[in-house]
C-alpha cells in the first residue's frame, strides 16, 4: 500500500463515499470516547497528572544529550548493546546486520509505529528474512499489504467479514469448514497461527513506549501477551525506539503510565506493561542471549529548539485522533501517512518536510478537541497553523487561497474600507440567498455547497447589528 500524504483531498473524497470504512469508523467515537471520559471521571486528579507528565517530558527534551548518554550506559551495563541511527536508512541497516548475524529466516515484531516509519517490514523481506506481525491488529493488516489505520487499532477500518475472508484465504492449512462467524473464533485462530511462528523466530523486534535513563530499561504497554512472547523467545530482542522515549527514572515512567492507557483505551493501566533490562542471566529461566537497542532520530533532534519541539512529547495514545471530526469522517487511510490524525498532521510535516505533506495541516476544524484531550497537553492546532503559514511562505497553497488570503487581508489593514465593503455585501448576499435563506452554490465556495448549504447572512453586518441594538436600549432607557 503506497503512502500519498500528497494526496489527502483525494484519498478523503474515496474515503466519504466508501460505506463499509464509513461504517467501521463509527466505531471509533463508540469504542474510545466514552470510555475515556468514563475513566478521566473516576480519576479527580487527572489534569494534575497531565501537568506533572507534560513538565517530565519537557525537562528530557531539556537535557536529551544528557539522559541518552546515561541511558547508553545503564544498558552496556546490564550487558546490552546501543546502536545510534541518525536516519532511517542507518535503523533499517543496524537491524538487517543485527538479524543476519543471529542466522534469522523469520523475526517476531511487536506493535511498533516506528518500524512502520522506517518501512523495516519491507527491508527485511528484500534481503530474505520473513517478519511476522504478532499483534492481532497489525497481523490483519500484514496479510491485506495495508499500513496501520489507526496508531493503537491498526485495522479499526475492516469489519468482522473482512477478517474473516483473509484468514480463509491466507490460512489454506486449515480445514475449509471451520467457523469463523464470531470475533472470539477469529482471535483463537490468529493465536493458534501464530504461536508455531514465536518458537520459530530467531529474532523478536518490539518497540517501545518508554525507555528509562535511570535503569536502561524498555517498556511496552500492550493488551496482547505478544509483545512478551516476541522478546523473551526469541535469540535476540531487538528493541526500535525514537530518541525522545526517554524518560528519566521509574517513578517518572509510572505517573506517565497513568494517563497513558485512560486516554488511549479508557482502561486505568493496559493489560500488560512489560519492562525489560538487557538479556538474560544466569539465573533467569527465559529471555534473551541479546538485547539490542537502536535509537532513532530520523528528524527529531532537529525539532528540538522550533516551534515543533512540543510533539516530541507525544505517547502515542491516539486520543487526538479518538476525538477528530476529520479523522471520524475520513479514516487513517486517507491522511497517506504512517502518522495519521492531528498528531500525523503535525509530525509527518517535521519529519518528511511540508513540500510533500502540506495537505495534511488543512486536514482540521481547528475545533480544539485534539489539545483538549490530548495527556501531554500538546498545542497541536497551534502547531498547524504554524505549518500552514509555512506552507503559504513557501508558494504551496493554490492560488485561489492564496489571492483569496490576500484580498481579505487588503481590506482587514482598512477597517474604514473593510466596513464600507461589507456593508454593500452582506444585502447583496442576503438577497442572492433568496426566500430560502441558503446557498445551493457559490463561487469560490464549491468545495462547501457540494456537500452541503451555505446560510445566506441576514443583510446586516454585525457592527450594523451592534449599533442598532444599542440605539434601541438607549431608547428604551429614555
Amino acid at each position: 500500500m503506497e503512502l500519498t500524504s500528497n494526496k489527502f483531498k483525494e484519498n478523503a473524497a474515496r474515503a466519504l463515499v466508501d460505506l463499509q470504512l464509513q461504517k467501521a469508523l463509527g466505531n471509533v467515537e463508540k469504542g474510545f470516547i466514552g470510555k475515556r471520559q468514563k475513566s478521566v471521571d473516576a480519576l479527580p486528579e487527572f489534569d494534575a497528572l497531565r501537568d506533572n507528565a507534560r513538565d517530565i517530558k519537557n525537562h528530557v527534551l531539556a537535557h536529551l544529550d544528557l539522559y541518552l548518554e546515561e541511558y547508553e550506559r545503564k544498558v552496556l551495563a546490564a550487558g546490552g548493546h546501543v546502536h545510534w541511527a541518525e536516519t532511517a536508512e542507518d535503523a533499517r541497516r543496524i537491524v538487517l546486520e543485527i538479524c543476519q548475524k543471529a542466522g534469522a529466516r523469520t523475526v517476531t515484531k511487536g506493535k511498533s509505529m516506528i518500524t512502520e516509519e522506517i518501512a523495516l517490514n519491507d527491508h527485511l523481506e528484500a534481503n530474505g528474512i520473513e517478519p511476522v506481525e504478532t499483534d492481532l491488529g497489525e497481523y490483519i493488516i500484514q496479510l491485506r499489504g495495508e499500513h496501520p489505520s489507526h496508531i493503537i487499532a491498526p485495522a479499526v477500518h475492516l469489519n468482522k467479514e473482512q477478517v474473516e475472508s483473509d484468514f480463509r484465504r491466507v490460512h489454506t492449512h486449515l480445514p475449509e469448514g471451520r467457523d469463523l462467524s464470531e470475533p472470539v473464533s477469529l482471535l483463537s485462530e490468529a493465536r493458534e497461527v501464530l504461536r508455531q511462528r514465536y518458537f520459530a523466530a530467531d529474532v523478536g523486534i518490539t518497540g517501545a513506549n518508554f525507555l528509562i535513563a535511570e535503569t536502561g530499561t524498555s517498556v511496552i504497554v500492550t493488551n496482547e501477551g505478544n509483545g512478551d512472547l516476541t522478546q523473551t523467545l526469541g535469540k535476540v530482542h531487538v528493541v526500535v525506539a525514537s530518541i525522545e522515549k526517554i524518560v528519566p527514572t521509574l517513578e517518572d515512567t509510572a505517573q506517565i503510565l497513568r494517563v497513558l492507557a485512560r486516554s488511549a483505551t479508557g482502561q486505568d493501566m493496559s493489560v500488560y506493561t512489560t519492562f525489560s533490562t538487557g538479556p538474560k542471566r544466569a539465573d533467569d529461566p527465559d529471555g534473551p542471549d541479546e538485547y539490542h537497542v537502536v535509537l532513532l532520530d530520523n528528524g527529531r533532534s532537529a525539532m528540538l529548539g522550533t516551534e515543533y519541539q512540543d510533539m516530541l512529547r507525544c505517547i502515542r495514545c491516539g486520543a487526538c485522533m479518538n476525538h477528530c471530526p476529520v479523522y471520524h469522517a475520513v479514516g487513517g487511510h486517507a491522511y497517506g501517512s504512517v502518522y495519521p490524525g492531528p498528531m500525523g498532521a503535525v509530525l509527518t510535516p517535521s519529519l518528511n518536510g511540508i513540500d510533500e505533506t502540506g495537505q495534511l495541516p488543512n486536514a482540521s476544524t481547528f475545533c480544539g478537541r485534539c489539545e483538549a484531550v490530548c495527556p501531554m497537553r500538546i498545542p497541536l492546532p497551534k502547531m498547524m497553523r504554524h505549518w500552514r503559514e509555512r506552507e503559504f511562505e513557501r508558494n504551496l497553497t493554490p492560488l485561489t487561497a492564496r489571492y483569496g488570503l490576500k484580498a481579505w487581508a487588503f481590506f482587514a489593514k482598512r477597517p474604514r474600507l473593510y466596513r464600507l465593503a461589507a456593508s454593500f455585501g452582506m444585502p447583496l448576499l442576503s438577497l442572492m440567498g433568496g426566500s430560502s435563506r441558503r446557498f445551493h452554490s457559490l463561487p469560490f465556495a464549491g468545495g462547501w455547497t457540494r456537500h452541503r448549504d451555505l446560510p445566506a447572512p441576514e443583510g446586516r453586518t454585525f457592527l450594523q447589528a451592534w449599533a442598532q441594538r444599542e440605539t434601541q436600549k438607549q431608547e428604551a432607557g429614555q
